[in-house]
């Protein structure tokens, strides 16, 4: 793939290229989730394949996770260079040859080295197509991040239903290579699409802009210009941070909802096993619903107001989740959760895009992953020193912490 002249000058897509790019984005999001349910719905006969303990499946889930940090800033680089449309589309051929690996596997240590592989492709087309999607959000002027998102959720939602279909009649290799053709084959109808049209905008650059005028009328000194571009690239860095932090807390709670919801609601609270399965799902369904409805909410409230009615309603719902003396109060608190956690991911992510193109994607992905992962290891750690529904009250801190973030950088943010 030839680079992109960063000098090459963009002119704005018409509009029905715009809408063309919004579905075939909208495609890849669903793509990613629909992949990625459909491999984690196989684990169990995958972990019966391999002979590995839980321990051993542990440390060989931690593959995922682990290819998805260490790829994540080197995707922003990939994308500055080679355009966001590309490296979504070798991205996507990636993730859909790369799934069909694990059941090829017969050890933990092989199947730790697969993930490896699976989750830098997954790590990676999420960096390049959120990147894509906080170019065209720029172009339309609406806060149309949650969409894509909800597209994301519903993804999943489908892969997963579908992989509890298939489970009793198709092996973890043949299905996993049918998500390996259904991917291949989505990515190349959508890829098609998303390769003929350009970047609507270009990644903002705070190293090009233009040098102050000095008060005297007269450009301002060399030594000046390079403090203020100094101080500028400090103060962006830092509030792609700040926005990384936001969805680092945002992804704690998802890991450890995932993780911990049905353990909680089937040893705490006495559920059946069918009881303590709906948990997850109404936690889901709920983001899956609060995402669908994410950009009128922006729209209405702005980017700050929902990031801090968000933090807020999913602590006070996480406090009813994990407090709650009856299943269906911690139903409903998991409800609550999902509802209030649902566009603090996708707007910390459109922020920090704004701020610093690939590269702050690249950032608070990473972060917001690193979340994720730091999740539910630490739940077990405080569900053995307290108990697990204190443990889990963790969720509900970080959510509020979000939302004072979002509170305290405010003007920051709209500077």
């Amino acid at each position: 793939m030839p680079p992109i002249n960063k000098t090459q000058t963009r002119t704005a897509a018409p509009d029905n290229s715009l809408t063309r790019l919004r579905i075939a984005l909208t495609v890849f999001f669903a793509l990613d989730g629909f992949v990625f349910a459909g491999w984690v719905v196989r684990i169990p006969a995958i972990k019966e394949q391999t002979g590995a303990s839980a321990s051993a499946l542990g440390l060989a889930l931690l593959g995922v996770s682990a290819g998805a940090v260490i790829t994540m800033m080197l995707t922003g680089r990939l994308c500055r260079r080679y355009g966001t449309h590309r490296v979504t589309v070798v991205c996507a051929v990636l993730l859909s040859l790369s799934v069909a690996l694990p059941p090829l596997t017969h050890s933990a240590p092989a199947l730790g080295a697969v993930l490896l592989v699976f989750g830098a492709a997954y790590g990676s087309i999420n960096v390049a197509f959120n990147s894509a999607a906080v170019d065209l959000v720029g172009a339309l002027r609406r806060p149309i991040m949650p969409s894509f998102h909800a597209a994301f959720s519903l993804g999943g939602m489908l892969g997963a239903g579908l992989g509890g279909l298939v489970a009793g009649a198709l092996s973890p290799t043949r299905h996993l290579l049918g998500l390996t053709v259904i991917g291949l084959l989505v990515t190349a109808v959508a890829g098609r699409t998303l390769l003929r049209i350009q970047p609507p905008a270009p990644a903002p650059d705070t190293t090009e802009q233009e040098a102050a005028p000095h008060p005297s009328g007269s450009p301002a000194p060399a030594s000046s210009r390079d403090r203020d571009r100094t101080h500028t690239r400090t103060r962006t860095r830092g509030l792609v941070i700040t926005f990384g932090l936001i969805a680092l807390c945002t992804a704690y709670g998802e890991g450890a909802l995932a993780d911990w919801s049905a353990l909680h609601l089937e040893h705490d609270l006495d559920a059946t096993a069918g009881v303590a399965a709906v948990g997850y799902s109404c936690f889901a369904l709920a983001m899956t619903i609060g995402r669908l409805t994410g950009t009128r909410l922006l729209e209405r409230l702005g980017q700050t107001r929902t990031l801090v009615g968000g933090g807020t309603t999913a602590a006070l719902g996480m406090l009813l989740g994990a407090l709650a003396p009856s299943v269906w109060a911690a139903l409903l608190g998991f409800m609550i959760t999902g509802l209030g956690l649902a566009n603090l991911f996708p707007v910390a992510v459109e922020r920090a895009g704004r701020l610093a193109g690939p590269d702050g994607v690249a950032i608070a992905s990473t972060l917001g992953y690193g979340g994720m992962l730091l999740g539910p290891p630490a739940i077990g750690f405080m569900a053995d020193w307290f108990s697990l529904p204190a443990a889990l009250t963790s969720v509900a801190a970080l959510a509020a912490t979000a939302a004072v973030i979002a509170a305290v950088t405010r003007r920051a943010a709209a500077a």
